[in-house]
């Protein structure tokens, strides 16, 4: 399998996909049809052309994917961001789940997910920060890597007077009742996947949670074991 698990579409300072752009081209190279999975936005019809812009400046043909059968003919898929549990109900109720699976695990088409794209790449939707403003029949997805992401993962702010949970502290609450462990993916950075092998991109070190353990950071360029 050939995935690239992007944090966030859009970092402080840059435009939409531009920060993830070297590792995206890197991940399709030689390729050129792109499917896009728009389901985690209301507006897919918007969604599907800002992409198409996007992924278009970067000489890529982009097909949305409505049903299974458009995935006959795409040489990659991306799945974008915006709220996973209602990415993940349209996955199930347009029967997606298994097509992409098999197309990604079985016929090594390259997987890009960014933020609930991320979040449905792994084993469940467990660790998102999204409202359930929708509910799927499960909280089971993808499990096309074996531990869960935090995207967007967020570092306390010492100066802060916000008495609420942290992060951190969600995701240990996380682990009180699971046992799979966690990255926390900060925006900037992302996870690339090939041949089994899972390495820290980006500009940013990562959080490894793991039930019974403290958690403790990976830089940037390192191969992550979890």
């Amino acid at each position: 399998m050939r995935l690239l698990l992007i944090s966030s579409s859009t970092v402080h300072g840059y435009g939409y996909l531009d920060h993830p752009e070297p590792e995206i081209r890197r991940t399709l190279e030689g390729l050129r049809r792109v499917g896009f999975v728009p389901f985690a936005m209301h507006d897919v019809d918007g969604y599907t052309k800002t992409v198409k812009q996007r992924l278009g400046a970067m000489d890529f043909d982009v097909t949305p994917i409505r049903k299974a059968s458009d995935l006959d003919t795409v040489e990659a898929i991306f799945v974008g961001g915006g709220n996973t549990f209602r990415l993940l109900r349209e996955l199930y109720e347009r029967e997606l789940l298994d097509p992409i699976r098999n197309r990604v695990r079985n016929d090594g088409v390259p997987y890009i997910g960014s933020s609930a794209g991320t979040n449905v790449a792994t084993p469940s939707i467990k660790t998102t920060n999204d409202m359930p403003i929708v509910y799927p029949p499960s909280f089971d997805a993808l499990g096309l890597v074996p531990f869960q992401i935090n995207p967007h993962y967020l570092d306390v702010d010492p100066a802060s007077t916000h008495k609420g949970e942290t992060r951190e502290q969600r995701l240990r609450e996380y682990l009180e009742e699971n046992d799979t462990p966690v990255v926390g993916l900060r925006e900037g950075s992302a996870l690339r996947v090939e041949q089994g092998t899972v390495t820290l991109v980006g500009v940013h070190p990562a959080r490894i949670f793991r039930k019974g353990e403290e958690p403790f950071e990976v830089d940037t360029g390192s191969v992550i074991t979890v």
